[in-house]
């Protein structure tokens, strides 16, 4: 069962909920279902929270000091200068059933313990991905299969970034068949929305199958 935040709803794994139900913010009944943005460190989970959140997005970024300098690779992104320390937050209406809320996860390692704990009562994740670093991955769907969360995988694309076709991509980051992986920019609400609506269909087919 998910019960997600400032919502009198409960509902299970994207099921259609109880006639019971209580009424979201009084405009009839309504799903919450708890999802991960996920992924490494700087490959835009604060950007892709920010562009589809309806409501202003909760951020914890803080200023990067020199002591992040070592155990922050800013390949790709010489120039980013905050990084998030806790979570994002944000909410997004996806139709008049279901209301989806997003919790970004911060990508850097030290904060695995915190990541692990924003798994609890998630119903799956969305993995950005950014084709100059695919290795980087690999940590974060190891940590994601390790719970046994469903994801979908989104390649954000970075402007200069390589391209490549979806076999290479998927042979690069050894993605099961039934996985799915769509490209996205998560500065574009249309894009980002999309790639979201992916890993929604995903789970929706994932709980078919399990109940089946």
């Amino acid at each position: 069962m998910v019960s997600a935040p400032g919502s009198d709803t409960v509902a299970g794994p994207l099921a259609a909920p109880a006639p019971e139900q209580v009424s979201y913010l009084g405009e009839g009944i309504r799903t919450a279902v708890k999802l991960l943005i996920t992924g490494h460190f700087a490959v835009g989970k604060t950007t892709f929270v920010g562009t589809l959140s309806e409501i202003e997005p909760l951020r914890t970024e803080e200023p990067m000091t020199q002591a992040s300098v070592l155990v922050d690779d800013l390949t790709g992104v010489p120039h980013k200068e905050t990084t998030t320390v806790a979570m994002d937050f944000g909410r997004l209406t996806l139709s008049q059933s279901l209301v989806l809320y997003l919790f970004g996860a911060p990508g850097q390692q030290r904060f695995t313990p915190l990541w692990r704990d924003m798994t609890l009562g998630a119903l799956g994740a969305l993995v950005l991905a950014d084709t100059r670093r695919l290795e980087h991955s690999f940590p974060v769907m190891d940590l994601l299969e390790e719970h046994g969360l469903p994801y979908a995988v989104a390649v954000n694309r970075f402007d200069g970034a390589p391209e490549f076709a979806e076999d290479e991509l998927r042979e690069a980051l050894d993605l099961l068949p039934s996985t799915p992986l769509v490209t996205c920019d998560a500065r574009d609400p249309e894009s980002a929305t999309l790639a979201l609506i992916s890993l929604v269909q995903y789970l929706l087919s994932h709980t078919d199958q399990e109940s089946a």
